[in-house]
């Protein structure tokens, strides 16, 4: 049995968790409310304040599933009450970013200025010129925005140079003059 997948779910209070008949799995909670649907072949049981998810059988597709869809409800619950944050480094000379209303502004050394709008579910915070903070409470939807920010100028080896997770290792390499 998958050991991801028998572990248990807590569920925190002020949380509330409903299992519709179609296997959709709604989570309400303080921060927001997600929804996602689980594989009929995997059964959810909410037993008081926990969460138990329950394969049919063994064969191979029901035990990736069973891990999957334990994972994907833990990180709705942990979404609707702490939420999610990913931040991202910008380093560069003239290289920053500023908040203008909803827009993120990125000055990235093109000719122009790359503007990338905030949306509904996604909070975009930059407390220094070089920090930006996105966070949300969904965590696919976090990791894919970030993602994009970052691949408008990802990191290069050789200086440095672009914008990277804060804890993301850039693995420098030798310009072309320090191989002599």
């Amino acid at each position: 049995m998958s050991r991801i997948g028998r572990t248990p779910i807590s569920i925190p209070a002020g949380v509330d968790i409903n299992v519709s008949d179609t296997n959709v799995v709604t989570v309400k909670g303080p921060k927001g409310t997600l929804k996602q649907e689980i594989s009929p072949d995997i059964k959810v049981a909410v037993e008081g304040s926990v969460i138990n998810v329950l394969r049919s059988s063994d064969i191979p597709r029901h035990r990736s599933l069973h891990g999957l869809s334990r994972t994907l409800i833990g990180n709705m619950v942990t979404g609707v009450t702490e939420g999610y944050k990913k931040e991202l480094d910008i380093n560069g000379v003239g290289f920053r970013a500023a908040k203008e209303g909803k827009k993120l502004v990125l000055n990235l050394g093109f000719s122009h200025q790359v503007i990338i709008d905030e949306t509904d579910s996604i909070s975009i915070d930059v407390p220094s010129p070089n920090k930006v903070i996105i966070s949300g409470i969904d965590k696919q939807e976090v990791g894919q925005f970030a993602a994009d920010v970052r691949k408008k100028r990802p990191p290069e080896p050789y200086k440095g140079k672009g914008i990277k997770y804060v804890d993301e290792v850039v693995r420098r390499k030798e310009g072309k003059t320090g191989a002599k």
